[in-house]
């Protein structure tokens, strides 16, 4: 803990990139005012202290348990998707948003493919967003509905004819948005900033990686794992 708050807070972002949610979170500045401790930039915005450190600490709490999540129940695993992976996308959009902005202001005129990757990530998050409510208010009910009435509960046919209309749409969606960050890889160099970046630069890229690791991982829950269990169970339940 005594070695944590002497770092400074620069220096902790730089050896992880996470750590920079925490600090805006708290409102501390990070890469301009990251030259002082953290013990000191706590005293400095008026922050508690030990509600920061264990933010930090928990970064570090790490599940490596392998998840068979092909064999969850399907409500199951739609509340996983929201709880987990919904509301990762939902925080960091806004997150994400604000240092894609502040780099391409501050850095756009030299490096000219900011500017593009703060157009292509505004571009994908709107459509997440809007993709997002799609599943929330629509799809995943429905497939829920599927669940409960093959445990016995009355089944009533949605309006959208079967499960594989909203879900080709699902999918499509993920393809464009899986295209879009193959570009921002692309622009970025496989998110490798420039090797004077300045900490919110590099911030920047790391988190989008992170963004797009993220990404995949919830379209394979949704396309190879949800979809195609409910297209299986309302085939039984309808016929």
């Amino acid at each position: 803990m005594e070695t944590l708050v002497n770092k400074k807070v620069g220096q902790l972002v730089a050896e992880d990139y996470r750590t920079a949610a925490v600090f805006s979170k708290y409102g501390i500045d990070f890469c301009c005012g990251g030259g002082i401790t953290i013990e000191k930039a706590c005293i400095k915005n008026k922050v508690d202290q030990n509600s920061l450190e264990k933010e930090l600490l928990q970064l570090n709490v790490v599940d490596n348990e392998v998840v068979a999540y092909d064999k969850w129940e399907l409500d199951v695993l739609i509340d996983h998707i929201i709880n987990v992976h919904h509301t990762y996308v939902k925080e960091n959009v806004a997150i994400i948003s604000e240092y894609a902005n502040k780099v391409a202001r501050v850095h756009g005129h030299h490096y000219t493919e900011v500017i593009e990757v703060n157009k292509l990530f505004h571009e994908v998050a709107n459509e997440l967003v809007s993709h997002l409510q799609k599943e929330e208010q629509v799809l995943f009910p429905y497939i829920k509905q599927l669940v409960a009435a093959e445990k016995g509960s009355l089944y009533n046919s949605p309006p959208f004819g079967t499960v594989n209309n909203p879900i080709r749409m699902m999918e499509h969606e993920h393809e464009g948005a899986g295209t879009i960050f193959k570009e921002i890889s692309r622009v970025t160099n496989n998110y490798t900033p420039p090797q004077e970046a300045c900490t919110t630069f590099k911030v920047l890229y790391a988190k989008l990686e992170e963004f797009e690791k993220d990404l995949h991982k919830h379209i394979h829950l949704e396309n190879n794992i949800l979809h195609v269990k409910a297209i299986a169970l309302e085939k039984i339940m309808v016929d």
